[in-house]
């Protein structure tokens, strides 16, 4: 069995933000895989998608502070005609990157109990994000 769908996610401010619930609600083919692979590929330069805590928003919180401090804005920059968040927005995408290679096991995401799937949203205003995903796996 093989599924291929093109998701949106909705607009987000800057920061980290859990997605597991819209990517799960968008993919109900899931519920028919008995062993196989999900594959998240976001299509932009600007986020990012990272697995993490699950539980507790202050670990996002905190991560966004990190990634403000450890990759800043005013720094001098070349490529800044779109914008003080833009070179930097590129450099956290890339640092954490932007697919997923998920385990699915009898119609589940195989995750750690804390572990959630983030979209990592480096502009100030990214706007919607497109993600394809990828299902692959011998069906139930």
């Amino acid at each position: 069995m093989w599924v291929q769908q093109t998701m949106t996610l909705k607009a987000r401010s800057r920061g980290f933000h859990l997605i597991t619930d819209e990517i799960l609600g968008q993919l109900p083919e899931l519920s028919r895989v008995k062993t196989g692979l999900l594959h998240l590929l976001l299509q932009h330069t600007s986020a990012s998608l990272t697995l993490n805590e699950n539980c507790d928003p202050t670990v996002r919180q905190d991560m966004e502070r990190h990634f403000l401090k450890a990759v800043p804005e005013d720094a001098p920059y070349e490529h800044d005609y779109e914008g003080p968040d833009d070179m930097p927005a590129h450099i956290k995408s890339s640092l954490l990157g932007v697919s997923l290679m998920l385990p699915v096991s009898h119609g589940r995401l195989q995750l750690g109990t804390w572990q959630g799937i983030w979209l990592g949203e480096h502009r100030i205003h990214g706007g919607a994000r497109k993600i394809i995903a990828t299902l692959q796996g011998d069906e139930k």
